[in-house]
């Protein structure tokens, strides 16, 4: 196994999940495993008439919602095209 790569084990759910990963990514990859069984125990608590297969599903709506929420937030597209059309303006009138 590359030195860069661990393996470990998550439990999400008490279901046991071997993976093998950046060791970089350990500390963000147990975040996250974290996040999904708060979530679920969360909506668990608040829905305890629901399957867990309904549960899993809100839990995977939300984590969606608030990736696309940050990948929005994130877009710098917009803001370096208009810079690079105001340094295109300006070097037009420096060049003049």
């Amino acid at each position: 196994m590359d030195d860069d790569m661990i393996k470990i084990q998550l439990t999400i759910g008490n279901n046991p999940f071997p993976l093998t990963i950046p060791r970089k990514e350990e500390e963000t990859v147990r975040k996250a495993a974290k996040k999904v069984d708060n979530l679920t125990n969360a909506y668990k608590e608040h829905y305890p008439e629901l399957p867990e297969v309904r549960i899993l599903q809100m839990v995977a709506y939300q984590l969606s919602l608030e990736g696309l929420k940050e990948k929005v937030r994130n877009e710098t597209t917009p803001y370096t095209e208009k810079i690079q059309e105001l340094a295109q303006l300006v070097n037009e009138r420096i060049n003049q």
